[in-house]
């Protein structure tokens, strides 16, 4: 087993959880559902959301994991002896390891779409062209999963070296380029000539749009882009010192993950507004739109490059944050060494993220419940782990913990002023669980269907 350490700094603890909440969810999801919920409305929800839903639940993890500085099964066993609530640390592994194979696919998309900018083969083509390279690429058999295999490797390749020397130190350094960035792309992007309009759809809110349709998809996306619920950021905060402000550094988290999302809202939708895009692509976007535009612009060669580069480096930092929750309980509860443990949660991703690339090609004819594994995985994760994760921990910190535990450690043993514990509570008990199971609902379909009868 290998030893448990401590994140060195604050600001590395602020990098590496924050990097486990920052990835495509951001930089891609959110552009196009923003796109697809009407902008500048849906973001004022999305804000929302995270204050009274998003925030409550990174503070419930934080403190389960920081209170015993376990995984979660360690954790569970610990603050609920004789309840055997640990058994839900078999969710969150699930969880993890289903999200990490369908995850890892699509980020060796990203590293081969980042070869193809650099050795120049996004430097010409139409949104048409773009679209048949990719469905070429999707349904070969060797060069997906190659890509999957090789993506997955480079995560073993920080994970095995451990905490302070991997994580920690990937994280010191791919976080702040990340930032730097994005500041680039949105400078580039406000410099085209029809930004404005880009600007005004992102920012200039008609709240007669909004519906429960919106409101129900900008509470999802707080939801999923800050990684609540599958028990991510118990185990950084498992790491943390206690002297860290668990208040401060959950409020840092959630507005550092959000001014990703709104500065890659500021980086895509002027340009596509000025290339006579439109806002609500889809998942196509980073793949087929975007090259297409980057090829018009100046400089285009240098932004694909720097774009798919952008992207590899949210996408990393989020599969080693989820790899992060099998290997501290493979460590702790298998008492395997850290290089072992890599290995084992290295391994499963490869076969599962395989077969998870398979899907567009040879095996897209085997269907579970009428969806490929890669969407059984994104499906039974998204849609039904990670919300009852979400509702767990709400309830777990909310209803059962013992109050005393959640003061003192928002308190740091009465060390802090914290006047937030009352409302923190509140939101805990009844507001953040029932925006999940409204979020469950509607990614079960019941919620469209009960609109429909509206």
């Amino acid at each position: 087993m290998s030893e448990r350490g401590q994140f060195t700094t604050r600001i590395g603890a602020i990098a590496a959880t924050v990097g486990s909440a920052v990835g495509l969810g951001n930089i891609w999801r959110f552009p196009y559902e923003t796109g697809q919920h009407g902008g500048a409305a849906f973001i004022a929800i999305y804000l929302l959301c995270v204050i009274i839903m998003g925030v409550p639940v990174i503070v419930a993890e934080f403190i389960v994991g920081r209170k015993t500085h376990k995984n979660v099964c360690g954790a569970l066993r610990e603050l609920a002896p004789g309840k055997k609530l640990h058994w839900f640390s078999g969710i969150c592994i699930a969880a993890s390891i289903m999200i990490i194979s369908f995850y890892s696919v699509v980020c060796g998309w990203i590293v081969e779409y980042l070869t193809k900018a650099i050795s120049g083969g996004l430097s010409s083509g139409s949104t048409e062209d773009y679209s048949t390279m990719f469905g070429a690429f999707v349904t070969n058999p060797y060069r997906s999963v190659l890509w999957t295999v090789l993506f997955l490797l480079a995560n073993y390749l920080v994970l095995k070296r451990g905490l302070k020397k991997g994580i920690e130190r990937v994280a010191n350094v791919m976080m702040p380029m990340l930032f730097i960035l994005l500041i680039v792309f949105c400078v580039n992007s406000l410099m085209q000539p029809g930004a404005g309009e880009g600007i005004k759809f992102l920012f200039s809110p008609d709240f007669s749009a909004i519906t429960p349709r919106v409101a129900i998809g900008a509470m999802g996306q707080a939801f999923f882009s800050l990684s609540l619920g599958l028990s991510c950021l118990l185990t950084y905060s498992s790491y943390f010192k206690d002297s860290d402000s668990l208040v401060k550094n959950a409020t840092t988290v959630a507005i550092l993950d959000t001014l990703v999302a709104v500065l890659a809202g500021i980086m895509i939708f002027p340009v596509v507004f000025s290339y006579g895009m439109t806002p609500e692509q889809g998942p196509k976007l980073i793949f087929e739109v975007l090259p297409a535009i980057f090829q018009q612009m100046p400089g285009g060669y240098v932004l694909a490059v720097l774009f798919f580069f952008l992207l590899f480096m949210a996408s990393i930092t989020s599969t080693i944050s989820m790899s992060e929750i099998s290997i501290a309980y493979f460590s702790e509860e298998l008492k395997m060494s850290r290089n072992q443990a890599s290995m084992l949660n290295t391994g499963i991703a490869i076969v599962l993220g395989s077969l998870c690339a398979l899907s567009f090609g040879v095996l897209s004819g085997f269907t579970i419940f009428g969806m490929t594994l890669f969407d059984l995985f994104d499906y039974v994760s998204s849609n039904l782990l990670l919300p009852f994760g979400g509702i767990f921990f709400s309830v777990f910190v909310g209803w059962i913990l013992d109050r005393s535990v959640v003061e003192d450690e928002l308190s740091n043993h009465g060390k802090l002023k914290v006047r937030v514990v009352k409302p923190l509570i509140f939101c805990l008990r009844y507001v953040a669980p029932v925006s999940i199971v409204i979020v469950f609902l509607y990614g079960l379909g019941i919620v469209d269907k009960v609109l429909q009868l509206m």
